[in-house]
């Protein structure tokens, strides 16, 4: 699976839409390098050379693989699970087990790809893997593993078998993992999923085998990594990477993200200011696959800012998480994905609903009278009557959509090239990444200049006066309300992860070892401030301020980590 930038050209030319073009086409899909074992790159069996055990290079990729079918009297159920010794809570395994299959009505005949998300069990006995779990750090803060939940990636085949009483095979391979690799794990699946429904466990067992060989997710290396008589080729980016580079979007993002956003692209930058916002968002759907898409779009759609909300990209009404989720006062900050006509009724009462149709795969011809159709369908169902954006609609990118949506409609010989819409893909990936970072750089370099910062919030005031001369208007064309918009954000749960998430071990780099042993000790003066006085701080806040403290103590010469740790706080 090659993950790497693209390599960079000289001047040219063409024009914006045939460079999304030509990028779009060069980062296509993933490429199999070659049959047989995997290079001899220095990184190959790094873990190995420190000494881990038998399967903890599985653990590195993924907690397990199950395998859930469908039993008549049982409904679904876990046939499976390998590694054997892998660990689940039987409110996990339910979880799974719902969360593995379509619902009824959606009707899903052959292959489906989704994913889903669920909190992990409470009182579960955490893995830190510690030899690993280091790698963290190093990686973009939106491509960080949440210890709180899991990943499912499901390849669910549903069949005619008239040899079953039921009529139908229908059966799920699910890896779970606590790796937000999206993209990364479906290409796997798709890999390793269809040759299991013909040869069944053996084959799991074998590429459970290659899994455990592979090296570890080193942020920064190439990795090559072997399955079942391919190698993937596979480079997982570093926070120092420049967003938008071809390895981020491939590993973690959908190839078409322009095709979740088509039909309400009238609104898609009210969506932006939702996500922004943690405003409480459902997404009904026909079916898992459109579901898990639409959610997986949003939540990418502020990046390199990390949606710290919860977000389920595919959810059900047996979801341990159903009545917390459905209940009839506010509802909370999060994003649902749902394909069960009860949820229509059941979350009336949400102020931000889109309801969709079924989305055209990827090369298919559209009828145009339908795909019109559709197209105000969508847009007459958007739900979001109770929100007034507070930026201006950015008339230059929906001029574009609309030139696109004409060709994708009228131009058949480019939509089987697949081409409008891959190189719509990356003019809208890269309007949001533009988008997000006009809004987010003046706001970081603020919270840099009070370091260390308020636990509790920033003078607002303040920091709304230096927009004037450092605001977004510098770097985006889009007018409105950006004050406001500002205001709200500095209120809402992502503002909070942003303050715990400033970059403090880049900050001292930056600055010398008198001026970080000062910085640790006021932060540990905060803290305790913070407990004494006891200021409105979250618990989660205050245990990744200290966990961002061990690091900057972990990152200067012996001898001062000594004394520092050992310094209480005064």
């Amino acid at each position: 699976m090659a993950l790497r930038g693209l390599a960079a050209s000289g001047p040219s030319s063409r024009g914006p839409l045939d460079e999304a073009v030509a990028a779009a086409e060069e980062r296509g899909a993933p490429a199999v390098l070659a049959t047989g074992g995997a290079p001899e790159d220095d990184e190959e069996d790094e873990g190995r050379g420190r000494g881990l055990l038998r399967w903890d290079g599985f653990s590195a990729w993924l907690h397990c693989v199950c395998v859930v079918g469908f039993d008549l009297e049982l409904g679904q159920a876990v046939e499976v699970i390998y590694p054997q010794h892998s660990k689940l809570t039987d409110k996990e395994k339910t979880n799974i087990c719902y969360l593995s299959f379509p619902d009824s009505n959606s009707g899903c005949l052959g292959d489906t790809q989704f994913c889903f998300r669920f909190r992990q069990s409470s009182g579960r006995r955490v893995s830190l893997h510690c030899l690993l779990d280091h790698y963290d750090k190093d990686l973009p803060v939106y491509l960080k593993k949440d210890p709180a939940y899991f990943y499912g990636y499901v390849y669910f085949r549903q069949v005619r078998d008239k040899s079953l009483k039921r009529g139908y095979f229908q059966k799920s391979l699910v890896l779970i993992s606590k790796l937000p690799y999206i993209h990364f794990f479906h290409t796997v699946l798709k890999q390793i999923a269809p040759e299991y429904f013909e040869k069944s466990e053996p084959y799991l067992e074998a590429a459970c085998n290659d899994v455990d060989r592979w090296p570890a997710p080193v942020p920064g290396k190439t990795l090559h990594l072997p399955i079942m008589g391919v190698v993937m080729k596979v480079q997982i980016p570093t926070c120092h990477d420049k967003p938008g580079t071809t390895q981020i979007a491939q590993l973690t993002q959908q190839t078409h993200i322009y095709l979740c956003f088509c039909p309400v692209f009238l609104h898609s930058q009210m969506l932006w200011e939702l996500v922004l916002l943690g405003e409480p968002l459902v997404v009904m759907a026909p079916s898992p696959s459109e579901s898990s898409e639409t959610v997986l779009a949003l939540v990418n759609c502020i990046s390199p800012l990390k949606y710290f909300s919860d977000f389920r990209p595919y959810f059900t009404i047996h979801d341990s998480e159903f009545k917390e989720y459905t209940r009839t006062q506010a509802p909370p900050s999060v994003i649902l994905g749902v394909t069960n006509p009860f949820f229509a009724k059941t979350l009336q009462h949400w102020p931000h609903i889109i309801r969709i149709g079924d989305l055209k795969p990827a090369g298919e011809i559209p009828n145009t009278w339908v795909l019109l159709f559709t197209l105000f369908s969508f847009i007459y169902f958007l739900g979001v009557y109770s929100y007034k954006p507070y930026l201006n609609r950015d008339e230059e990118i929906i001029n574009n959509y609309r030139r696109m949506y004409v060709l994708i409609a009228f131009s058949f010989k480019g939509v089987q090239q697949k081409r409008p819409s891959e190189a719509q893909s990356v003019i809208l990936r890269r309007y949001f990444l533009e988008l997000t970072q006009s809004f987010i750089i003046p706001l970081e370099r603020y919270v840099a200049s009070l370091m260390p910062f308020s636990l509790t919030t920033i003078p607002s005031e303040e920091f709304m006066k230096t927009l004037e001369k450092t605001g977004p208007q510098l770097t985006s064309r889009i007018k409105g309300d950006w004050i406001g918009l500002y205001r709200h954000f500095l209120k809402s749960p992502n503002f909070d992860e942003v303050l715990c998430e400033e970059d403090l071990l880049l900050w001292t780099q930056k600055h010398t070892e008198v001026e970080t042993v000062d910085l640790v000790l006021k932060l540990k003066n905060k803290l305790l401030q913070a407990d004494r006085e006891h200021l409105p701080v979250k618990p989660d806040t205050m245990e990744k301020l200290r966990t961002h403290i061990d690091a900057i103590i972990l990152a200067l010469p012996e001898d001062l980590q000594g004394i520092l740790l050992k310094t209480g706080m005064t």
